[in-house]
């Protein structure tokens, strides 16, 4: 069981290089820009002289690989993943790539999302005789392709995708080379870039930038791709869309996603900041600072300030040098796991009417005890203003969050939002403001979490 938590949680990483001669080298770098999508392990998988060696382990990229691992992953061709746990508990058997010997060859799989069906195909597959090594749903696609009758790997990838439902993007590295993966409905980011002589493929385009890879397009919903070991780039099928046409997270531009990415075309520094001038429009009161809860919050606090004319300063400063879990005194210091992590500037704050800006609301917890932190630094007035609609629904396609009877909006209205975190006023964007910036079409977005569709 996962302890509660007060924020949608990261998801997973995935990064793949073709045609590098320092291949696991190049996906350590990789993995290491994409490291705020999972923390909790890595692994990286490389294709040398037809051979696959994996090394996968628990914890940071940085201290999972040494120079004696990588001598041990030879090779011009990698796949690499960044976890964080949706399906599957915490350890080691479940950290990706996921790697398995079977009749075709051994075979590695690297998964961003959730299959919804996976359960079901579990149990048929284990009344059938399977025997799954791990609790991760990605497992299942493995199998599929192990048990199907077509004779080409090519063939049993689009049968065994054929099968599956939910949100997917995967990189999986046989004997012959790599398979770059979206669903047919694109909830999860998947882009392909260009090196000199290779190819890279990653969930954000944040992650080319440390390589000086170029931005070639991204992988279109329910497309396959396949690099061979010669470096012939093949689009080899389109996967059938299902029922819910194209549903693209809208998390990614709210959260899941680096700010300097490009993700489903757009910039998400950008996206946010119009979420924070959109925010302003619907929703600006009289105060005299708009301060960000760092660091998802400051692109929209920026565009808020610069709608509502409020000046804009860092009024909380976040330690950079405290990772996702710490060691905390048992009651010596209440709060601490925010006290740790924020500390506010009182000269900022003090005597001040504070319109503070944060990325979205979940347990609402942690909103409670910002609010209380600034009013302790001397705040007159805290009004909160959530860059996105209310959370009202889980996701069940790889974004890890808490159940409905734990989200705050699904069972509270807004003054007692309000009154929960004690604020002197609350807002949320709308669901219309959220899709009113030109080129966001609420159409080709999966917004369930917020009540959507």
């Amino acid at each position: 069981m996962k302890e509660s938590q007060d924020a949608m949680k990261d998801q997973c990483g995935l990064f793949g290089v073709w045609g590098h001669p320092d291949a696991a080298n190049l996906t350590y770098l990789g993995l290491y820009a994409l490291q705020h999508r999972g923390q909790e392990g890595a692994g990286i998988a490389t294709l040398n002289g037809g051979k696959i060696k994996a090394h996968r382990n628990m914890g940071l990229v940085s201290k999972i690989f040494t120079k004696e691992i990588f001598d041990s992953l030879p090779g011009n061709i990698a796949i690499g993943h960044v976890r964080y746990s949706t399906t599957g508990r915490s350890e080691l058997r479940n950290v990706h790539p996921l790697v398995v010997n079977c009749g075709l060859g051994t075979i590695a799989i690297a998964h961003n999302g959730h299959l919804t069906n996976a359960g079901e195909i579990r149990k048929n597959l284990e009344k059938e005789g399977s025997i799954f090594q791990t609790g991760s749903d990605t497992e299942v696609i493995l199998h599929l392709i192990a048990r199907s009758k077509r004779e080409k790997i090519k063939d049993r990838v689009i049968d065994a995708l054929s099968q599956v439902e939910g949100a997917y993007s995967l990189l999986i590295l046989t004997e012959q080379g790599i398979f770059a993966v979206r669903d047919p409905n694109g909830y999860r980011p998947l882009i392909l870039g260009k090196l000199k002589e290779g190819y890279v493929f990653a969930s954000e385009t944040c992650a080319f930038h440390i390589m000086d890879a170029d931005y070639e397009r991204e992988i279109n919903p329910g497309e396959v791709i396949f690099v061979d070991e010669n470096g012939f780039l093949e689009r080899i099928s389109t996967l059938k869309e299902n029922k819910n046409g194209i549903s693209k997270c809208v998390f990614e531009y709210v959260y899941l996603s680096r700010p300097d990415s490009i993700i489903f075309g757009k910039n998400v520094y950008e996206v946010r900041k119009n979420f924070g001038r959109i925010l302003a429009e619907e929703a600006n009161i009289e105060a005299d600072v708009v301060i960000p809860v760092p660091d998802s919050g400051v692109p929209a606090a920026l565009g808020y300030s610069e709608v509502s004319k409020i000046p804009f300063e860092l009024g909380l400063i976040r330690n950079h040098y405290v990772g996702r879990t710490f060691i905390e005194p048992e009651q010596s210091i209440r709060d601490f796991g925010v006290k740790g992590k924020l500390a506010p500037i009182r000269e900022v704050i003090n005597g001040k009417r504070v319109v503070v800006v944060d990325d979205s609301l979940v347990r609402g917890t942690t909103a409670k005890k910002i609010v209380k932190m600034i009013r302790n630094a001397g705040a007159k007035e805290v009004h909160l203003r959530i860059s996105s609609p209310k959370v009202v629904n889980s996701c069940h396609y790889g974004v890890d969050t808490p159940t409905r009877k734990e989200l705050l909006a699904n069972n509270y209205s807004l003054s007692q939002i309000q009154h929960f975190v004690d604020a002197d006023g609350i807002a949320f964007l709308s669901l219309t403001g959220m899709f009113s910036q030109e080129g966001l079409d609420i159409n080709s977005f999966c917004v369930d979490c917020f009540g959507g569709k």
